[in-house]
């Protein structure tokens, strides 16, 4: 991978982590009035679910024919931990960075 598609994924990934996921949290810290209000809103369930069964297939696709040596399960736990803005650029770039051949020169 070139240089500069891993700085473009490491960049989706971070304003993924920060921008969606930090929204997130703000709303889990300051505004949750408990999960039966989130449960009450279809909408918010929908995107859940949505986000749930985008996981488990992209996971399932990584299984069948994984992007590199770092393995499927290493996508859920990010994806969890930061959401699909995050899980998705961070662990493809995990995986191709690690199949580059490393060419070091001795100055």
């Amino acid at each position: 991978m070139s240089p500069t598609a891993a700085r473009v994924l490491l960049a989706i990934a971070l304003f993924g982590l920060l921008v969606p996921n930090g929204l997130l949290v703000y709303w889990l810290v300051v505004e949750l009035d408990g999960v039966q209000a989130v449960l009450d809103n279809h909408l918010a369930v929908a995107f859940i679910l949505d986000a749930f069964l985008a996981v488990g297939l992209l996971a399932y696709l990584f299984a069948i024919e994984p992007p590199g040596p770092v393995r499927w399960p290493w996508f859920v736990l990010l994806s969890l931990l930061g959401g699909l803005g995050f899980g998705i650029p961070f662990y493809l770039w995990l995986n191709r960075r690690r199949t580059e051949p490393r060419t070091e020169t001795l100055v």
